[in-house]
């Protein structure tokens, strides 16, 4: 099971011209359809004036969620390929926007389709590319004379903190990677009185 994926830190911008036609690309870090959208609105608007705003994105660590539009361009001149390089550098939760300005000479659908692809290939060569880990919440609740037992697995395990309540009932709720989970319970399932959530 692969507990891990490739996105960008932030925002990173590419450029590329071809027969006077500019492309200005973006690389924008999204984690769901509404970011996604509200950041493509954004460019339309900052970029009312140009001839397409031209994208695809890619959502989940699964990479099973994505989305191309060629915005008038010819079809699959545009989207596809922005999602090629998405796929090619394999990363996800990223979302690419190439507006082209029109130069006046016609490029053909290959020469789109080399344009789109390169544009896009500069803005990911412009990010700062992250590997994150698939973490995943484990809730437990036990009695306080067992709080020694849960903090030595804990350190041993180095889950990540969300939350923590120490009374007679002590309750904490733990992040840790996806390939991590099953060892982290099987140890915290061995302490007396310990309960799941």
């Amino acid at each position: 099971m692969d507990d891990s994926y490739k996105t960008i830190g932030a925002v990173s911008e590419g450029y590329y011209s071809e027969k006077r036609s500019r492309f200005i690309s973006y690389a924008v870090p999204v984690q769901s359809v509404e970011e996604a959208k509200s950041a493509i609105d954004r460019y339309r608007k900052q970029y009312f004036d140009a001839r397409h705003v031209c994208w695809a994105y890619m959502l989940g660590c699964e990479r099973t969620a994505y989305r191309v539009n060629d915005d008038g361009e010819p079809s699959s001149t545009a989207g596809k390929p922005i999602l090629g390089q998405i796929n090619s550098n394999e990363l996800t939760d990223i979302l690419i926007v190439v507006v082209r300005y029109f130069g006046g000479i016609e490029l053909g659908t290959s020469g789109l389709t080399a344009a789109y692809r390169a544009a896009a290939a500069a803005a990911i060569a412009a990010a700062t590319i992250e590997e994150r880990t698939v973490d995943e919440t484990v809730a437990i609740a036990f009695e306080y004379p067992h709080l020694n037992s849960v903090m030595r697995i804990v350190k041993d395990m180095q889950p990540q903190v969300i939350a923590q309540q120490f009374d007679m009932n002590c309750e904490m709720t733990l992040r840790i990677r996806k390939s991590l989970v099953e060892q982290l319970k099987n140890g915290l399932s061995k302490v007396e009185s310990i309960r799941f959530h």
